[in-house]
């Protein structure tokens, strides 16, 4: 493998230049030991033999061959490979040899550096992601299309889309008639709740859509990927049934704007008697519907870019319309327009009941010249001696001839008709006319009520009238329920937005933003519009819904200005449009649920044209939106859709709550005014709304959706039924558990489920008691939790033990309040007991996936190196099993749950990717009490070739879609120099450990008597256990365990007579003896040459590692609160363990509170939703 190379040069302190800028007092750091000088790294061939030496060294003085070290000396070879490098894997990547990074190195292929993750943040489908489709979109090797970036914003991308499908055909022809038969307060009433529902759902929209990047799909995408395909699929279904049907109402609304208001003369079918008008009228709104759903259908078929080119134009038309509204609203108060209405006593009657246009019983026409001096009293009438008849005849009217039995003046007449007066009344008095006060109280009316005006008089003992008769009839039951299903859809479309999230520049701004001011600006829009029908138009034209009282005008265009056509044309369009939208939609949506797979009779709809576009689902939608334009009105059809977009909209709310109590960690939505009682609300208000706008359609719709729900959630599943309420229980436990077992878990669902190590004393106390609060401010009582420990020894003999140290761990759990279980292993060693609870713990998918530790105190110190070489060997079965470890240093330091922190910094250093835990772990721990007001901040490191302003703006922008708030940094470290004080530390670790490894035998070992069996196989078994001893202890001597006697090692091991013997004891002169013919250090020589050794060049380059990381660490993170730091990852040979140790010591010192972290291999976080 590429090594350093370097120059060897005897020299003084004070020769050596810059020294007191890298290591101040150095000359007083080792006494009695040569300087050296290293020049820069240069790679060198692996068929080098020297680059695979021991030292590696081209010696200044005489080129002369290193002397072997004492170490080489006793193990009879010569060392000629490094103890961290792995040289049968070789790949010349000078990235991998980097000496700022070279702790890391060996596991760079699986654990890359930052700089080359950020690189590729240009194209976010190049990353780790854990969208399941995307990771399989990118693994297929065809050649994309390079797509523009997007660059629309809010107002062109989220805000003027939403306008146009909310604003739709119920403004322009049912709005004025809800106000007019509930009355300004109930129609404001409704108004309100029904954009109420909408705003606190598009409020948890945007946290869902806000939550990672959404791809198009709009409601379904959102809901699946929160609550899962169970409810994704009922409630995707249920978006797509209510669009189709929305599709066929605004169909339904185009055509009756254009029989009823463009081309009355239009009609296919027509009925000469009153009764077969209305069936007629059903007929001809079936035939042109059917004619315009195949039109408009043929058009998506053939180009969606015509779709969305016009889209443009249907807006402007819808803007218009509104505009004239208000215009006209405000010049009816100076100059009303002339709309007058015949009523006949305070009924009112059909304009086209008087086409003579006479609104009277009787008129005068002239038969004689009249006196042009003759004036006229006040009143208008004529003074009392003119006669008429000397100069007007008294004629009849249409209307008598309606209402009486023949044209004669004398003829027998209805007796409501006889008894009351014709008069006329304005039908937009304007705004200034105060009819308001008339029209603030609601007015329902029943099927084939005539309309009538309460403050003008009528006869009480009259007769009920007749459809043969002229009057303008109730042709629907009215009521406040009826209301609230009919103008529901007109608040509908606020998804608009999300399902062009791939479209937009910024979708995690734009979509709240322009989503939230679309829904205000339409609310104050139908607000207002209540208010000013209210104010300018008279009740009973505002109830006359199809405006048969003013001409068979549309009611709201009598108010427009400058003409009704504008508003005709202008709401024809908007609702072709808005047809055509749905009619785009729709099979979109269907085609993604099937594409899902998660309904399979619906996988045909899948396919499509070859540019995707999906062909069978368009004609499925044709064919349901059909079903609509059958039932041919416009007021059946609404409730419909109502109850559809309702079941959507309340599970949005249903997942942000879900997902806002659950806390789970990939929820951070950057929206962040939501609230889990208003997601609560919102749904409260949609579920009251679908059962008060019509129940039965409510109860049909749930049953749709969950009989979608079952089909989708025991598709292929085993049922099983329990009795009573504990078989219930434990056949829903088991389901749960083989649902989890079905496959590792989403990355979005991942959160650490930690295994807690722990260590007890003689008197079976927890020793590290933090580390059970660290867990708990980590987990917050969410997920799992064990908490275990090991305790050496027999298990027959300490199954007491066992249960004691179980209640202890019991009640240190409750006292830290951390909600889990305990587990107790015993075995015969510890680091035995140790992997088998970290490959044993938990049942099924219920199992941990995050390993914490404590780091071994004073291991320095200790004359016993097992606990450091459990602590390592810990470390490499947490890499072994996929687990992530989480090892705090200093944990007496760490705060506990009373000692929250008031400001300062959680500091992450990210130096190499492997998993994303650092940027999890910090939001995690943000979510208690005691770090919450801690900022964080992430430090990354460039090397020398990285463009370090580059790497913080992808970093930037890799948080920010992350939705994850902290300051970034980058530091650079350039390769500089090995300094003689990196040189001489290393030396002197090297020294140490070849000291310690002469000196394996503890005082303990050396007064204590290790007793033997008496019988061969007894023998044996020890041996074999004495044996494994030897293997901790590298070698070298005899190590016992506690509790029991060990003896004999692999290099110097006993005879078979010593293995007969029945015991024997270890005594200063034999232990003397044993290491004089053990060791070749043990004479005053061997120590001088042990001084005389240099460091091998990969411990050197480590080294340096860790002493240039340490001081950026220290430097820019001196004062955090938690520091939190990539750990390396142990040498692949077990020979450097200590020197581990001692890297790790050296990486870490100077700071507080340190977390060192080890990802499990897989992707904990993700920037999708």
């Amino acid at each position: 493998m590429a090594s350093v190379r370097f120059t060897v040069t005897p020299t003084k302190a004070e020769d050596l230049p810059g020294l007191s800028d890298t290591s101040p007092d150095i000359s007083n750091r080792s006494s009695g030991l040569g300087h050296v000088h290293f020049g820069s790294r240069e790679s060198i061939n692996r068929s080098d033999p020297m680059s695979e030496g021991s030292g590696g060294f081209s010696a200044a003085a005489g080129n002369e061959t290193p002397e072997r070290t004492c170490s080489e000396q006793a193990d009879g070879n010569a060392k000629m490979s490094s103890v961290y490098i792995n040289n049968s894997h070789g790949v010349d990547d000078d990235d991998f040899y980097d000496k700022n990074l070279a702790l890391f190195e060996e596991e760079m292929d699986t654990r890359p550096k930052v700089s080359s993750l950020l690189s590729r943040l240009a194209n976010y489908t190049n990353l780790t992601q854990g969208a399941r489709e995307h990771e399989e979109a990118e693994s297929i090797g065809e050649k994309r299309k390079t797509h523009k970036s997007p660059q629309m914003g809010t107002f062109m991308g989220v805000y003027l889309p939403c306008l146009q499908n909310i604003f739709g055909v119920i403004l322009f022809l049912r709005l004025t008639w809800v106000v007019g038969s509930a009355g300004v307060l109930q129609a404001f009433c409704i108004v309100l709740i029904c954009c109420c529902c909408t705003l606190l759902t598009a409020i948890s929209m945007s946290a869902i859509a806000t939550n990672g990047v959404v791809p198009a799909g709009g409601s379904y995408f959102m809901i699946s990927r929160s609550l899962g395909p169970e409810f994704g699929g009922a409630v995707g279904l249920c978006f797509y049934l209510g669009t189709t049907f929305a599709a066929a109402m605004y169909i339904l609304g185009a055509v009756e704007i254009l029989l009823m208001y463009i081309a009355p003369g239009m009609d296919i079918f027509d009925s000469k008697i009153p009764d077969g008008e209305a069936a007629a009228m059903l007929n001809n709104m079936r035939v042109y519907g059917s004619i315009f759903l195949l039109l408009m259908s043929v058009l998506v078929f053939v180009g969606v870019k015509y779709v969305n080119k016009l889209a443009s134009v249907f807006l402007a038309c819808v803007v218009i319309s509104i505009l004239s509204i208000y215009t006209g609203a405000l010049v009816s108060a100076f100059r009303p327009p002339e709309f007058p209405v015949c009523m006949l006593g305070n009924r009112t009657l059909l304009s086209r009941s008087y086409g003579d246009g006479s609104c009277a019983k009787t008129i005068l026409l002239k038969t004689a010249p009249v006196d042009s001096n003759l004036t006229l009293t006040g009143n208008g009438t004529v003074p009392p001696d003119f006669d008429p008849s000397l100069h007007f005849s008294e004629v009849t009217t249409e209307l008598w001839r309606m209402f009486c039995e023949g044209p004669e003046l004398n003829a027998t007449c209805d007796d409501y008709f006889r008894l009351s007066n014709i008069s006329q009344v304005s039908g937009i008095p304007g705004l200034a006319s105060g009819v308001i006060t008339e029209n603030i109280w609601s007015s329902y009316l029943s099927k084939g009520d005539v309309l009538e005006k309460a403050s003008l008089p009528g006869p009480s003992h009259a007769h009920p009238p007749t459809n043969q008769l002229p009057y303008v009839f109730a042709d629907i039951t009215t009521s406040f329920t009826l209301l609230v299903g009919i103008f529901f859809p007109s608040v509908t479309g606020i998804m608009a937005g999300s399902n062009r999230s791939g479209d937009l520049k910024d979708a995690q701004r734009s979509i709240p933003i322009g989503t939230i001011l679309a829904i205000l600006t339409t609310s104050l829009v139908y607000l207002s519009c209540v208010v000013l029908f209210g104010a300018c138009v008279e009740g009973v034209v505002l109830r006359d819904k199809f405006g048969d009282s003013v001409q068979g005008n549309l009611v709201v265009g009598t108010l427009s200005w400058p003409s009704p056509w504008v508003i005709v044309i202008g709401s024809f369009f908007s609702t072709c449009g808005a047809g055509l939208q749905s009619l785009t939609g729709a099979p979109r949506l269907l085609q993604a649920i099937a594409k899902d797979n998660i309904i399979p009779f619906l996988r045909v709809f899948g396919h499509g044209k070859a540019n995707g576009e999906p062909t069978w689902a368009l004609l499925l939608t044709a064919l349901i939106a059909e079903l609509g334009i059958l039932i041919a009105s416009l007021d059946l059809v609404a409730p419909i859709l109502s109850m559809f977009f309702l079941m959507c909209y309340l599970f949005v709310n249903l997942a942000c709550a879900l997902q806002t109590l659950l806390r789970t960690p990939n929820w951070r939505p950057r929206f962040s005014y939501y609230h889990w009682a208003l997601s609560f609300l919102g749904m409260i208000i949609c579920l009251a709304l679908m059962f008060v706008s019509s129940w039965y359609y409510a109860i049909v719709a749930i049953v749709i959706a969950g009989m979608i729900y079952k089909y989708i959630e025991y598709h292929g599943a085993e049922k099983e039924w329990g009795d009573g309420i504990r078989g219930l229980s434990l056949s829903a436990a088991r389901y749960a558990l083989l649902r989890l077992e079905e496959g590792p878990p989403h990355t979005k669902n991942w959160r650490p489920q930690l295994l807690v190590l722990l260590k007890l004393d003689e008197d079976a106390h927890v020793k590290s008691p933090r580390l059970l609060t660290f867990a708990s401010q980590l987990k917050a009582g969410k997920g799992l939790t064990i908490v275990g420990t090991v305790i050496t020894g027999n298990f027959l003999s300490s199954y007491g033990d066992a249960l004691a140290a179980e209640q202890t761990l019991k009640q240190q759990m409750d006292k830290a309040k951390v909600k889990g279980f305990c587990q107790c292993i015993v075995a015969n060693k510890t680091r035995e007991g140790i992997s088998h609870m970290i490959q044993s713990s938990g049942l099924g998918g219920m199992r941990h996936n995050t390993v914490v530790m404590g780091w071994p105190l004073a291991w320095r110190q200790s004359e016993d190196p097992q606990s450091w070489k459990t602590f390592i060997n810990t470390v490499r079965v947490t890499t072994a099993a996929h687990l992530a470890l989480l090892v705090p240093k200093n944990i007496s330091l760490f705060p506990s749950n009373s000692e929250p922190f008031t400001d300062g910094y959680v500091d992450v250093w990210w130096i190499v990717h492997d998993g994303g835990m650092l940027m999890l772990l910090p939001f995690l721990l943000r979510q208690h009490k005691v770090w919450r007001k801690c900022a964080m901040r992430i430090f990354t490191v460039a090397q020398l070739e990285d463009n370090s302003i580059q790497m913080k703006k992808d970093l930037a922008t890799f948080l920010y879609h992350l939705r994850i708030e902290a300051d970034v940094e980058v530091v650079e470290m350039h390769n500089s120099d090995i300094s003689a004080y990196t040189y001489e530390r290393t030396l002197m670790m090297e020294q140490r450990s070849q000291m310690l490894r002469q000196m394996r035998l503890s005082k303990s070992d050396r007064e204590k008597e290790a007793q033997l069996v008496k019988d061969r196989n007894s023998m044996l078994r020890l041996t074999s256990i004495g044996s494994d001893d030897d293997e901790d202890t590298d070698g070298g001597g005899a190590m016992g365990e506690k509790g029991g006697g060990g003896g004999g090692g692999r290099d110097g091991g006993m005879s078979a007579s010593e293995n007969r013997r029945v015991h024997m004891t270890w005594t200063k002169e034999k232990t003397m003896q044993y290491r004089t013919t053990h060791s070749g250090c043990s004479t005053p020589e061997g120590f001088r040459d042990m001084l005389s050794i240099r460091p091998d060049h990969s411990n050197v380059r480590r080294m340096h590692t860790a002493v240039k990381l340490n001081e950026v660490i220290v430097n820019k993170s001196h004062e955090a609160r938690l520091v939190l730091l990539n750990m390396p990852g142990p040498p692949r040979n077990q020979a450097g363990d200590e020197n581990y140790m001692e890297f790790l010591e050296v990486l870490t010192e100077g700071l507080e509170r340190v977390l060192l972290v080890r990802g499990g291999g897989s992707e904990v976080i993700t920037i999708y939703s």
